[in-house]
């Protein structure tokens, strides 16, 4: 009979806790996918081997299935990352969320689910496809589960496709109920892209919103984190992100801030121990994204990483990673769970990624920083209202995995012209080191122009996240550099907040606001790379810039005679690790040598950084691949699309 590995389903680092240290794949093997990022400690690793160096060149189409029909209208950035279990692939696509599972050596649909929900899925503040779903088993029970656009729980029978009827109520549970404050059903701003997580029989779930450059009002809805149990969809616990009073961190919201504040949800991905019974919860930015004034003070649990209890709900520990955020580097990826060796000591370690391109490291029992972790002096706000803090947490190791904070040294330089030009649309702005304020806008468009941040708002990193090899404790992360404008003004019409931050204020044209020199980022590159670090030594083992060099760039009139060097791509780019390869593909297309447009999945060494094989596909990479074996053959399949291009899922294996 051939071997049959549950590699995923045991949770927590299946290779170093379930007894499968050193795993290859064998003839005959089945490798299964069972969680959104291969396990519960998000390490997107798998030990399957039979795609490689020596034939990654060689990897076929298997199958290709489209969502282009799964809802009123097509999806083009899917970002769905699949399961596979027995044989079956599953995954949410298209733009009603449907969910359906497909032989996972033909794509051939087997069953779909959806829910139609009406105008509370048209007003849902995270729509489309989500990034995922979850499974769980207990005997022959076994269930897929999902949260819908307009923020409901769903069960469904793994097998058929059905809701399960003794789960919350034939089959839901309503989100919208059990937050310990009033939502309206239909337009309460509040959802979820993420995938929901479970653990120990205990469904975690967070919470969306709508971006906050600009909320309408410094009051919403409260982004609380709640466990639920798995078999009945009963609440068995909520965790108050933002603390109600006589609760611990309630004296960090100022003037009782803590009543009207809402967001400082978990819309990222969360990461269990099963072992230790905790779960790893990376929390948003409180309202609104660049302006604190009406909530001075620290502002616990925002932007903090918390740990908490899967049965009660308890805090265990917490450290916040920046203190009354407000560039909007809130943590938008799962902790990574990973067993360590830092001078002699053995650590369960938590390797958290930022948006600010830094990494940081806690043992995961405690919460005590694996290296020393600094308040270092950052500059205070000349913006009226706002009070920041006086420190922000540096970590000491590892270092910086991208660029923080922007110069004149940091400009474009390709010829003596375009530096020169940079230089003039920079000196607009105010620029400085990382934690560098948010400024005002000059209305009339003769002085400032707001603040340049380095990363952008958007990272660094992003929803994608990370991934780690379980057996060595190298980390592999995708982060790009780009710019972002923080002009902060004065809007009654669109806010009552006192200040918000607009991308493209009126009364300004867009060329004088252009963070771009002849359509050319303002920024060096590269634009986007892939960084191996060390987490036992705190080290970066390699670098490479991750992206053909785009078609605007390479084409450019001022640069033909210039040598470029690949630049990397800007997407939202997620890794996959296996037994020797690191592999991701491009975000967006280019023009390959041949004539075709596309993009390129790509594998490199996973010791050395050595890109050993690329891969054609017709469109970017949307969705963090993942990879299973049936069979003994090893398939990878990713989700794809963009602008103009439907999503799709597409799978590859090596020639028959």
């Amino acid at each position: 009979m051939p071997q049959r590995v549950f590699y995923p389903v045991c949770g927590l680092l299946a290779l170093l806790l379930c007894g499968a240290a050193g795993l290859s794949a064998q003839e005959g093997e089945t490798i299964e996918w069972r969680s959104y990022a291969a396990d519960l400690a998000s390490t997107f690793y798998s030990p399957a081997d039979q795609i490689d160096a020596s034939n990654f060149n060689d990897l076929e189409v298997a199958w290709r299935f489209s969502t282009h029909n799964f809802g009123p209208r097509p999806e083009v950035i899917l970002q769905s990352t699949p399961l596979m279990i027995d044989g079956v692939l599953y995954s949410t696509v298209g733009s009603r969320r449907a969910v359906v599972a497909l032989d996972a050596t033909t794509g051939e649909l087997l069953w779909m689910h959806r829910l139609d929900e009406g105008e509370r899925g048209q007003a849902a503040p995270r729509r489309l496809s989500g990034r995922g779903l979850t499974y769980w088993e207990d005997g022959d029970d076994r269930r897929i589960l999902y949260v819908t656009p307009g923020y409901r729980l769903i069960a469904l029978d793994a097998a058929t496709g059905l809701r399960v009827s003794s789960f919350g109520e034939d089959g839901i549970v309503d989100l919208k109920l059990g937050l310990d404050q009033d939502i309206d059903l239909v337009t309460g701003e509040i959802g979820l892209h993420a995938a929901p997580v479970v653990g120990n029989d205990t469904i975690v779930i967070g919470a969306a919103h709508l971006p906050g450059t600009a909320p309408k009002s410094r009051r919403n809805v409260k982004g609380h984190v709640r466990g639920y149990d798995v078999r009945t969809g009963a609440r068995k616990w909520i965790f108050h992100t933002i603390p109600e009073a006589d609760e611990f961190g309630v004296d960090t919201w100022l003037n009782d801030s803590w009543q009207y504040t809402g967001n400082t949800g978990v819309w990222a991905q969360m990461s269990i121990d099963e072992e230790l019974n905790l779960v790893y919860l990376p929390t948003e930015t409180p309202t609104g994204d660049y302006y604190g004034g009406h909530r001075i003070g620290d502002n616990l649990f925002g932007t903090s990483l918390v740990a908490v209890d899967l049965d009660t709900g308890e805090r265990a520990w917490h450290f916040q990673v920046s203190h009354h955020e407000v560039w909007d580097w809130d943590l938008p990826a799962a902790p990574i769970l990973v067993d360590v060796t830092v001078d002699g000591r053995d650590i369960k370690a938590v390797a958290l990624p930022t948006k600010q391109a830094w990494i940081f490291v806690f043992d995961r029992e405690t919460g005590e920083p694996v290296w020393p972790i600094e308040e270092r002096s950052v500059a205070a706000s000349d913006v009226p209202g706002e009070v920041l803090s006086p420190t922000q947490p540096f970590p000491t190791r590892p270092p910086a995995i991208d660029r923080q904070g922007i110069g004149v040294d940091d400009l474009i330089d390709f010829t003596p012209e375009l530096r020169a030009a940079a230089e003039e649309i920079a000196s607009r702005y105010t620029l400085g080191p990382i934690y560098t304020p948010p400024t005002l806008f000059d209305p009339e468009g003769t002085g400032n122009f707001g603040t340049l941040i380095v990363p952008a708002a958007t990272g660094g990193v992003n929803w994608p996240g990370g991934a780690v090899d379980p057996e060595t404790g190298i980390m592999y992360q995708y982060t790009k550099t780009e710019v972002t404008a923080l002009r902060m003004i004065n809007d009654p019409e669109r806010s009552d907040m006192d200040y918000v931050s607009s991308f493209r204020p009126r009364g300004v044209s867009p060329m004088e606001l252009a963070l771009t020199v002849e359509g050319l980022p303002i920024i060096k590159p590269p634009w986007a790379r892939i960084t191996a670090v060390d987490l036992n030594s705190g080290d970066i083992v390699w670098q490479v810039p991750h992206g053909e060099t785009p078609d605007h760039v390479r084409n450019h009139d001022k640069l033909q005679g210039v040598d470029i060097p690949r630049t990397g791509r800007v997407g939202r780019i997620g890794t996959l690790v296996t037994k020797t390869l690191v592999i991701a593909g491009e975000g967006g297309v280019f023009t390959t040598p041949s004539g075709a447009e596309g993009a390129m999945l790509r594998a490199y060494d996973k010791a050395t950084g050595a890109e050993v094989g690329e891969v054609f596909m017709p469109s970017g990479q949307t969705g963090t691949p993942m990879t299973y074996m049936i069979d003994g053959t090893q398939y990878i399949v990713l989700s794809i699309g963009g602008r103009g291009r439907p999503s799709e899922l597409m799978a590859f294996r090596l020639p028959e």
